[in-house]
């Protein structure tokens, strides 16, 4: 099974962009920890990354996506709360994808708290760091898992 995990602008920043809510790890470090964790789903797990500050780069990988990965984990930044087309690009694969994010988006800026991810998205988990890529991945293994059975 393979999953492809996006993460959006300013995530390349992470480990120095206000660590006191998006916490002290790089996005690599974030990368390998998640890569890390394949093993213990059972080994079938294959990830990919990419990483965009461009809502059209974003958008394009999503749609490359479609044929080639069984789901996608996606925390799109800032655009969670923008993006009309992340949100059409997801519709359009069909695909199974979870968001995550870092942060808590529902205890921060009113403004934050609108996803227009979320509404085309198989779950979201927020608020855990780097925990909530493992969480969401876990989510999305379940989930490919029962569909393949029930195929």
């Amino acid at each position: 099974m393979e999953i492809l995990v996006i993460n959006g602008p300013n995530l390349n920043m992470l480990g120095k962009r206000e660590p006191e809510i998006y916490g002290s790890l790089t996005l690599s470090e974030i990368e390998s920890f998640l890569s890390s964790k394949i093993d213990s789903l059972g080994g079938d797990v294959v990830l990919s990354f990419f990483q965009s500050n461009s809502e059209g780069e974003i958008v394009t990988a999503i749609q490359d996506a479609y044929g080639k990965f069984d789901g996608i984990i996606i925390n799109p930044g800032a655009y969670t709360h923008t993006s009309v087309a992340i949100r059409d690009a997801i519709l359009s694969t069909g695909m199974p994808v979870v968001e995550v994010h870092i942060s808590n988006i529902y205890k921060r800026e009113d403004f934050r708290q609108k996803s227009f991810v979320s509404g085309v998205s198989l779950g979201v988990v927020s608020g855990f760091r780097a925990h909530s890529y493992y969480l969401g991945l876990l989510g999305l293994v379940e989930h490919l898992r029962k569909e393949s059975v029930s195929s």
